[in-house]
């Protein structure tokens, strides 16, 4: 099970990543071309939330279920190692931030009025979020698997 939760954490970073980058680009050249926004819009910024909170519950289990997640930090020596510091505290916590951050500009662009604050709303607090996605992905461990 653990290997699996790996895997699918892995293979859905990656569309999750490609989702947002898109979305991004989608609502920047919607709000400086002035068009309005369209269902279809709300629809694909979805997309990007929908695999991101389903990359964040992933993440979630596998770490509770990973024996190097939770457990780095019951023992106490995460904070003293970088790698154990990011895995056990950094990766979760600045990726939940991710993920409230793009929350909010998704709900924040359903309630907004106008056309070019909701396509703002969704690319400034997505570019926001993927920041923070990126700068704690543990690159080491994912690009050599």
């Amino acid at each position: 099970m653990y290997t699996g939760l790996q895997h699918t954490h892995s293979g859905l970073a990656y569309l999750a990543l490609l989702a947002l980058v898109l979305v991004i680009i989608w609502a920047l050249v919607g709000a400086l071309s002035g068009r309005d926004f369209q269902e279809k819009d709300r629809k694909i910024a979805l997309i990007a939330f929908i695999l991101c909170h389903i990359q964040l519950l992933v993440g979630l289990i596998l770490y509770f279920v990973s024996p190097i997640g939770f457990s780095l930090l019951a023992g106490g020596g995460a904070m003293s190692d970088a790698t154990a510091r990011l895995t056990a505290l950094e990766h979760p916590l600045i990726n939940i931030l991710a993920i409230v951050l793009i929350s909010v500009g998704f709900i924040r662009a359903k309630k907004l009025e106008s056309s070019t604050a909701k396509f703002r709303s969704i690319y400034m607090m997505y570019a926001v979020g993927l920041l923070l996605i990126l700068s704690r992905i543990p690159w080491a461990s994912w690009l050599g698997n």
